[in-house]
């Protein structure tokens, strides 16, 4: 055999086995269709006289008592939270009333801190202005004058005088006033701490 026949023969074989192969798998295809339709009508079949009815939905009565339960629940935790903002609400307004009056009172102890400074100042130069008066006065005519005056309040002139003037004046005093004197100011640091 020649060449060319023999490649003419291998040919006309590998196309009647192609032919064979599309002829099997085409049968496959259509023993697979076919078994696919029945088993889809049997199931639509099926379906139609075993399918339930449609049911309604009904609630049952433990549901519906809980679903009331938690909506009256969820009604006053919103009450709650409305009195709670209300109540906070009215904090505010006190603590912004509170904190105002407290500015307002420390406002109130400054000037009144100023107007007693400046009354003390005031009341330590009259003091001063008298103790000078009293220093320039001669002896003899202060004394009636610090006589008239209570031992405390004449105790307080003369321990801010000079020493001389002081002496001066308690040389002109009754005895027993110028003892009572002598006393209230020898005992006003006797009190205080000594270390």
């Amino acid at each position: 055999m020649t060449q060319p026949a023999a490649k003419s023969k291998r040919q006309t074989r590998r196309r009647r086995a192609r032919g064979s192969l599309v002829l099997i798998a085409s049968l496959f295809i259509v023993s697979a269709t076919i078994r696919f339709g029945e088993g889809v009508g049997l199931a639509f079949a099926a379906a139609g006289k075993d399918a339930p009815e449609a049911k309604t939905c009904v609630p049952d009565e433990d549901g519906m008592a809980l679903l009331r339960a938690v909506q009256e629940r969820e009604r006053k935790v919103t009450e709650r939270e409305g009195a709670l903002a209300d109540r906070r609400q009215s904090l505010d307004i006190v603590e912004k009333r509170v904190q105002d009056r407290l500015a307002a009172l420390v406002a109130a102890e400054k000037e009144l801190a100023n107007t007693v400074t400046f009354a003390d100042k005031a009341a330590e130069q009259d003091v001063q202005r008298l103790v000078t008066v009293y220093e320039a006065m001669k002896p003899k005519e202060a004394a009636p004058l610090f006589e008239a005056m209570s031992p405390d309040f004449a105790a307080g002139f003369l321990g801010r005088m000079r020493p001389e003037s002081a002496a001066a004046i308690m040389a002109s005093l009754n005895p027993d006033f110028a003892y009572s004197i002598s006393a209230i100011v020898a005992g006003r640091n006797a009190r205080a701490p000594t270390n």
